[in-house]
């Protein structure tokens, strides 16, 4: 009898109060999770076949998604492996490095990574980051502190920040 292996790429898809988030994941590392309608998110023929959420690393993103949204967990601990650049990559590592309830700017991210001069291009990479929520691109603003755009959209954003009660006053709902 032939048994074929599991996918190398599949997906679920969880309720969320920002809406449902389809978490994607390849070789036991997510390499995306995309929320309904966010920009920037590949299509969902690329997404691989549906996975049973009792698998990891669903379950685990699953369980701290949750966590994260009863303001239960302030980190995430989950294997992560986006696909981009490698100046991609490292500003969402910076993204990774901004701790739960504060904000940082374009500007400021950009002089943290060793580019000071890069704002709009870690503005850029800020906006393919795949990994919503998690690689928490959510937590960068403009240099006013307003809140500027957002994959998700800046309602979602707003929701976000003011969950973790980020300091920002527009992160305050409106």
């Amino acid at each position: 009898m032939k048994t074929t292996a599991a996918p190398a790429r599949s997906h679920v898809t969880v309720a969320s109060p920002v809406g449902p988030l389809t978490i994607v994941a390849e070789d036991g590392k997510i390499t995306g999770l995309y929320m309904d309608a966010q920009r920037h998110a590949p299509g969902p023929e690329t997404f691989g076949l549906t996975a049973d959420p009792a698998d990891e690393p669903f379950a685990a993103a699953a369980a701290q998604l949750r966590a994260y949204f009863s303001g239960e967990l302030t980190q995430f601990d989950l294997p992560l492996s986006p696909a981009g650049t490698q100046f991609q990559r490292r500003v969402w590592a910076g993204l990774l490095a901004i701790p739960y309830g504060e904000t940082v700017t374009y500007g400021e991210l950009a002089r943290r990574l060793g580019s000071p001069a890069a704002s709009r291009a870690v503005g850029l990479a800020n906006g393919k980051n795949p990994i919503a929520i998690v690689v928490p691109c959510h937590r960068v603003v403009g240099s006013d502190g307003s809140l500027t755009g957002y994959g998700g959209g800046l309602d979602r954003k707003r929701f976000l920040l003011a969950l973790e009660g980020a300091a920002s006053q527009e992160a305050l709902p409106t």
